[in-house]
């Protein structure tokens, strides 16, 4: 194959994601190897790492993928099923890799795919993917033989997990009684493996992988899919349940009272444990994060900073202003104190055993402990592809017309008297997506009032 024309809608902001049989197939992953394989022997690299996630479609895609990393003149590594995470995890402790591709669909329906990429331990995304895909078109790629081998990290991935436990009292760390839901996804086999050796007891859900995903779908921040993992909590009266995504690099925590911790809420204990070990930390979060969120880590000390939502982009974003936390209020959390700076929600749930100790307060006690606000989930609603950043660019003209305090980091946060509210596009979807916050009640409605006539103004409605 000499050149290769992508669909435009699977070359997204952050990794490259489409549906099997109709915007993905093989001969994608195959141009994806060629692409990627140029980059890194441009980048003076020879040899990448590659894992997969349990779907269906997955082997199939990894062996186009590394059949065109291998032509491209890149050496593969395999490290075969698991968690993107671990993925990542190979990049980053490997001295021979400077790259690395998991095959994953995410928290996406069983019939989408993707890739994940990592070049010398930073995001492969944004303008990276563009340039795979202009290369593709003229078949500008490099040539060679590499060769493929596999190789188990299973265990040294589990390892490098427990050390965040390293000085921590082990009767006190005995004392926790934790659920699991990694949802059928990939991330199983390492939970398991886990909480063999894991202090504490434990007790967990959809273990095997299945990439039909028949207990419920993959993707944590749809409350309705906490439904089995509220239930268990309650049941055994734990101290708290642990949700992972489709390829365990979101986190999503229930507490010991079933009420949900999303990424924003778990990033104001994660602040609290870091900042009295490192007093003064910068720490980043995107535009979607509740404002108690900044407040809580300026009144700590630290220095909060907003930045674009995206894995990838909060990631590059920590690594530029050298950040030891991050995250967003879907799940993704990255440590690059005492771990490598990306998103892992088994990490993330043994720091998590960490700061409860180092606290000396039960996650539900933190739980307790923050301002009750009145907010909305991410409310996602679907526009056109070729409409949804006009209407994003039309309401913040209107808004900078009219003196609102407005902030453009990412779409258009505006605050108000009653709160705030936030419209930006989907970078992965043809969807605006908002959410509000507010002290009361009444003051969410009167904002999410003032969000709908901005749409309406641009014939828009949140209910389609």
């Amino acid at each position: 194959m000499k050149q290769h024309s992508f669909d435009p809608t699977i070359l997204r902001e952050y990794d490259i994601r489409g549906t099997v049989g109709r915007t993905l197939g093989p001969a994608d992953a195959y141009a994806v190897g060629r692409g990627f394989a140029t980059a890194l022997r441009e980048a003076g690299g020879s040899k990448a790492v590659v894992g997969r996630d349990g779907r269906t479609s997955s082997p199939e895609l990894e062996a186009a993928l590394v059949t065109g990393l291998c032509a491209g003149g890149i050496d593969v590594v395999r490290v075969n099923l698991g968690p993107t995470p671990m993925l990542y995890f190979a990049e980053a402790s490997m001295e021979e890799v400077q790259g690395g591709i998991q095959v994953t669909g995410s928290h996406n329906p069983a019939n989408h795919n993707g890739f994940k990429i990592v070049l010398d331990h930073r995001p492969f995304c944004g303008p990276d993917l563009q340039e795979l895909g202009r290369r593709a078109a003229i078949g500008d790629w490099s040539e060679g033989s590499g060769t493929a081998e596999s190789r188990d990290v299973l265990d040294a991935y589990v390892m490098r997990l427990l050390g965040a436990l390293d000085g921590l009292d082990p009767a006190r760390l005995g004392t926790f009684r934790i659920g699991w839901d990694t949802g059928n996804g990939a991330a199983g086999p390492a939970l398991e493996r886990l909480i063999q050796q894991l202090p504490g007891e434990h007790h967990a859900l959809y273990t095997s992988v299945d990439g039909t995903f028949p207990n419920h779908h993959p993707d944590p921040t749809e409350e309705a899919n906490l439904a089995d993992l509220k239930a268990l909590v309650a049941a055994k009266s734990l101290d708290f349940g642990v949700a992972l995504d489709g390829d365990g690099d979101r986190i999503v925590v229930v507490d010991g009272k079933g009420r949900v911790l999303w990424g924003d809420q778990l990033l104001m204990i994660y602040a609290e444990d870091l900042l009295r070990r490192a007093p003064g930390s910068t720490i980043v979060a995107d535009v979607k994060a509740s404002q108690a969120l900044f407040d809580r880590i300026a009144a700590l000390g630290g220095r909060p900073h907003m930045g674009k939502t995206g894995h990838s982009l909060i990631k590059s974003e920590m690594k530029a202003i050298s950040a030891p936390l991050g995250g967003e209020m879907t799940g993704h959390i990255m440590f690059a104190d005492e771990w490598y700076g990306f998103d892992d929600a088994l990490y993330a749930a043994v720091r998590l055993i960490a700061a409860s100790v180092r606290l000396d307060r039960t996650v539900t006690e933190l739980r307790d402990a923050m301002p009750e606000l009145v907010n909305t989930p991410e409310l996602r609603f679907a526009v056109p592809e070729a409409r949804k950043f006009t209407v994003v660019e039309e309401v913040a003209e209107r808004l900078s017309v009219s003196g609102a305090q407005v902030s453009a980091i990412d779409g258009v946060r505006v605050v108000t008297a009653d709160g705030w509210w936030l419209l930006r596009a989907s970078n992965t979807q043809a969807m605006l997506t908002a959410r509000a916050e507010s002290l009361t009640t009444a003051g969410l409605a009167r904002l999410l009032h003032d969000l709908d006539a901005q749409l309406a103004l641009s014939r828009v409605s949140r209910s389609g």
